[in-house]
């Protein structure tokens, strides 16, 4: 009975091509890639629930008051241009 191989080739299978070590060394490189990922991702001082929460609030008490700040100029602009301009 005829063995034949199969080899993952550029997003095709070929069949009796034999091995293909640019194939085995890429996944090796992807491998090793994804552990040293998650090795420092470990490294990482990630934030508990109440400092999450407290930056969280913060960010949007800053968004709110820099869109009523802008919304602001835009209304005095706009006052403005109309009353003197247009």
């Amino acid at each position: 009975m005829p063995c034949h191989s199969v080899v993952f080739d550029g997003g095709w299978a070929k069949a009796g091509s034999g091995t293909s070590f640019e194939h085995i060394k890429m996944l090796n490189k992807l491998t090793t890639y994804l552990k040293e990922v998650r090795l420092e991702l470990g490294k990482v001082n990630w934030p508990n629930r109440e400092q999450t929460t407290r930056y969280t609030i913060l960010v949007i008490g800053v968004s709110l008051a820099v869109a009523l700040f802008l919304g602001g100029l835009d209304y005095i602009f706009s006052w403005v241009l109309n009353k003197f301009v247009l």
